[in-house]
């Protein structure tokens, strides 16, 4: 079976944390290479940044391969400004099979961009499209504080466009279904709920002193750990005024506690910098916390698990989250994660098993939480090796099999059971 999977936007293989990279990149280029272990043939076609970029990529193994081709200038531009090259894209994707001889039998698209490529490549090959969305218009309009988070109306009728005309949509959870439902008005008839999944090969429990010893920090440290893009609705600066808090009012620690963030660039010059950088580095200014919270800026995926066990806890302060594939990676690695009730997470994590709840924008009762993780071992113990049990259940090995059968019932044409609503 041959899958045109198609991420426009973003390159399955760039490094996590960095612009327009996260979640989504690792769901892409997970899926194809446990696609490729069960024998599916996959090519990625994704915009290309760079033009001294290889225009073929064959890491992610199997003989599946990430494909680079020039849509509008080849160099990083803000969603807002590529969503109109979506049609050359398109048109490259076509080229590119007729020249090679091959033909596909199915067409996975990623993102509403994505989507609105596959639409014509649909058309073009009379073959079925498979979407996914992985974060939603309508939803992010209404966390949206400022004119600049809020999504133009081009996005919200591009998603409603793709969503006509895909054959298939796979939603992450009941409640991304139950969105798709409500705010779209999609059939649930056409919805199949399968969650992301993680590499339990890759992201499994460290011992905590061996993984600090890998990233150089001291074993008499707590860390908390925030992994994500640098934007508004990920809440960074909330977790920075709880760690405000903490630092304030406990009086029981003993050692140094930092709040280590990877994502972004915090070694850019501060006019290329984006906004909300700034706006962190300035918080932390502004509470007096430059020697407790680390920038580290983008980090790969090899190191990534040494993060993870090094860490206490893991936080997602997020506003929004149509699932939240850190928290199922941290867990996956034996860390307890505090997260926001939103989206995916509220779904994901099981509050008080292996981690905790806390309201969007709090940082009070997130620093009550901190507080409880970073001073009680005993509990921190427990909730990891709950936490690692857990993400176990959502390995990839399993979802990629659940993604191929459906897969296998689109190209034959059956109708697809839905499963039932975890």
């Amino acid at each position: 079976m041959n899958i045109a999977m198609l991420s426009y936007h973003t390159c399955p293989l760039a490094i996590l944390g960095g612009k327009n990279t996260g979640g989504m990149n690792v769901y892409v280029r997970e899926l194809t290479r446990f696609l490729g272990r069960e024998g599916v043939h996959v090519d990625v076609f994704t915009r290309s940044q760079d033009e001294h970029v290889p225009s073929v990529s064959h890491d992610l193994g199997y003989f599946n391969r990430v494909v680079h081709l020039p849509a509008g200038p080849e160099y990083y531009l803000p969603k807002d400004q590529i969503w109109d090259h979506t049609d050359e894209f398109a048109e490259r994707i076509l080229t590119f099979a007729e020249k090679k001889g091959i033909s596909y039998d199915l067409i996975h698209s990623h993102y509403w961009m994505s989507g609105k490529a596959g639409m014509i490549l649909k058309a073009g090959w009379d073959v079925p499209m498979l979407q996914m969305f992985h974060t939603l218009g309508l939803m992010k309009q209404q966390i949206a504080s400022t004119d600049e988070e809020r999504e133009g109306d081009y996005r919200i009728k591009g998603e409603q466009e793709v969503m006509a005309a895909a054959d298939r949509i796979i939603a992450a959870t009941q409640a991304e279904r139950d969105q798709l439902e409500t705010l779209y008005g999609v059939n649930t008839e056409k919805i199949t709920i399968i969650p992301p999944g993680v590499d339990t090969h890759h992201f499994y429990p460290i011992p905590q002193d061996e993984a600090k010893e890998a990233i150089g920090i001291p074993t008499s440290d707590r860390l908390a750990l925030f992994v994500g893009r640098i934007e508004p609705l990920k809440g960074v600066d909330t977790l920075i005024r709880a760690m405000s808090i903490v630092r304030k009012t406990c009086k029981t620690f003993r050692c140094p506690h930092y709040l280590a963030v990877i994502g972004g660039d915090p070694e850019e010059d501060p006019e290329e910098m984006t906004a909300e950088m700034n706006r962190l580095q300035a918080l932390c200014q502004e509470l007096g916390l430059s020697d407790m919270i680390l920038f580290l800026g983008k980090r790969g995926q090899m190191t990534l698990p040494y993060y993870y066990a090094a860490a206490e806890v893991v936080v997602m302060p997020s506003r929004y989250e149509s699932f939240g594939m850190v928290a199922l990676e941290a867990m996956a690695c034996g860390t307890p994660v505090i997260a926001s009730r939103v989206g995916g997470l509220a779904h994901l994590i099981q509050d008080g098993e292996t981690g905790y709840f806390v309201p969007s924008q709090d940082p009070e009762a997130l620093a009550e939480k901190l507080r409880l993780v970073f001073v009680d071992k005993e509990l921190r113990t427990r909730l990891g090796a709950q936490a690692a049990r857990y993400a176990r259940d959502f390995c990839w090995e399993s979802i990629s099999s659940q993604i191929t059968d459906v897969y296998e019932e689109m190209v034959s044409g059956d109708k697809i059971k839905l499963p039932e609503a975890s």
